[in-house]
């Protein structure tokens, strides 16, 4: 990267999840065709450290670097200084120049949110502001748009939810435990704090693994205790795959955002994120 780029932007501390789908489009058309002269998606995945099998595994797929990218964003350490060291260490200068502006540009839109504060900040006492409890909080509690309450089985649905709600135009902000909870958070203040006063909103991804997780059935009862009510604002249920057992009474008030039915699956994601931007 230039240097006065780089002088502006530490990119070391942004995560490689910041990336958009503009981005990440430009780099599978530079990546993904082999390539005799210049390294292709498969010499980023072995400087990546993903396994010879792993690797020939995403040879199947249609856009390898795509999944390529959504699978090590999740992995400790990625971030986009990483991604852009490894495209220099595999001569892609070329890709480099060519993204600077677009990777300049999602860079700053990360750091923007990072600083947004909503409504409730002001009703934040000193005791949560000095606290950190997700991997970005600084001076100011860190504030999403949705809390993900989710059961560890559910996880790759989570990924996917992830690209198509903060990597896309929708541009929203998810609290995903596993990637945003600071480790050693006592649950009850992770509970109280995050979905009461840090997220908007709470999406419940229930499945038959949701209704056997204690943790998830005490997260979905605490947001729809709150006042002035979860009915009007808070809680929004998603079923991504066929149940076994009978969906939870507590939540047969709410609609469901459903991604089972074929016929609503070409809108699900355009429903989800309009319900996730209200105020």
């Amino acid at each position: 990267m230039s240097e006065s780029s780089s002088s502006c932007i530490d990119y070391e501390s942004i995560p490689a999840i910041a990336l958009n789908y503009s981005v990440r489009k430009r780099l599978a058309l530079y990546l993904n065709p082999s390539n005799t002269v210049a390294a292709d998606w498969t010499e980023i995945a072995e400087k990546m450290e993903f396994t010879y099998l792993e690797i020939k595994n995403y040879e199947k797929r249609e856009n390898p670097t795509r999944k390529l990218l959504e699978e090590w964003q999740t992995r400790a350490g990625a971030t986009v200084g990483k991604l852009l060291s490894f495209l220099e260490q595999a001569e892609r200068k070329d890709i480099i120049l060519d993204l600077q502006q677009l990777i300049d540009d999602d860079c700053r839109k990360y750091l923007e949110r990072q600083k947004e504060l909503p409504v409730q900040v002001p009703e934040v006492d000193s005791g949560h502001q000095d606290r950190g409890i997700t991997v970005n909080d600084g001076h100011v509690p860190e504030m999403f748009d949705a809390f993900i309450c989710y059961c560890q089985n559910d996880f790759q649905f989570v990924h996917e939810m992830i690209r198509q709600l903060e990597q896309t135009d929708y541009n929203l902000k998810l609290c995903v435990f596993d990637r945003d909870v600071l480790p050693g958070t006592c649950v009850w203040t992770i509970t109280s704090e995050l979905i009461e006063i840090r997220c908007k909103r709470m999406v419940v991804v229930i499945s038959d693994d949701y209704l056997d997780s204690d943790a998830c059935d005490f997260q979905t009862k605490f947001a729809l205790s709150l006042c002035p009510g979860a009915r009007t604002k808070r809680l929004i249920p998603v079923v991504y795959k066929p149940m076994k057992k009978p969906f939870p009474s507590i939540l047969r008030f709410l609609t469901v955002c459903d991604y089972t039915r074929p016929c609503t699956q070409s809108w699900f994601w355009v429903r989800l994120a309009k319900a996730l931007s209200l105020p």
